[in-house]
């Protein structure tokens, strides 16, 4: 498949709302900072991928702006990243309507917004093994969903995001995506995500933050990831 054909969704509450199960280890205004540069890291790893096209759907003006600068679009979140519930999923599903009706019945990709050692490579590489209708690849843990793929433009994104949201993908028909990919698959949500990142390799924007904040010296001295010719993470 060519990454060009499908066209990513990512969506993000209020940055002063986001992360609150590292609250005891960051402040909130660090966590503000480290959930903007994880997003920036993931927008620019999926444009670098050559996606059609990749709409953040955002309440947040500060995510709005920064993520237009990285060559996103954007979309306004419909329940202003407050609903408690199915927000996430809410969001995403305005964000792909919307993506459509710009693009045409195009095939879609949802991700989670806090991917911060995602390659480029990793994206092509699963597109390019993805069987036709939906799939999905699991997070690190088996249990969350990093990224809802769905290779057909009449069928809806329908996402599950959630509690156990692997399995309740899969039994809505997803396939479950057996590819490595470990930056595709590492979402940041505790202190541990953080540092199993950090081992594997950042991106830019977060390993700026990490420094800045004071992250400790034995992972930051791994902060190291950029993009080679051929688009796959290197060094």
């Amino acid at each position: 498949m060519r990454p060009d054909a499908v066209h990513a969704v990512i969506a993000v509450k209020h940055l002063d709302r986001a992360k609150s199960r590292l609250a005891d280890r960051l402040p909130p205004g660090h966590r503000s900072r480290l959930v903007l540069a994880m997003l920036s890291d993931t927008v620019t790893a999926a444009v670098a991928a050559g996606l059609g096209s990749v709409t953040v759907v955002t309440p947040d003006h500060e995510v709005s702006a920064a993520v237009r600068e990285l060559g996103a679009e954007v979309h306004p979140d419909p329940v202003g990243g407050t609903d408690p519930t199915d927000g996430l999923n809410t969001a995403l599903t305005a964000a792909a309507t919307a993506v459509r009706e710009r693009h045409g019945p195009v095939e879609l990709l949802a991700l989670q917004a806090d991917l911060p050692a995602l390659c480029p490579g990793e994206l092509s590489d699963m597109l390019a093994t993805a069987p036709p209708g939906r799939a999905i690849v699991a997070d690190h843990a088996g249990h969350g969903t990093a990224a809802l793929l769905v290779r057909d433009g009449s069928a809806p994104l329908a996402p599950r995001f959630g509690p156990d949201s692997a399995r309740r993908h899969i039994a809505s028909g997803a396939k479950d995506l057996e590819g490595g990919w470990p930056g595709l698959r590492l979402d940041v949500d505790t202190e541990d995500d953080l540092h199993r990142a950090a081992a594997l390799g950042v991106g830019p924007a977060t390993a700026a933050v990490l420094r800045a904040i004071g992250w400790p010296e034995p992972v930051h001295r791994n902060l190291t990831r950029r993009y080679a010719a051929n688009h796959m993470c290197a060094g």
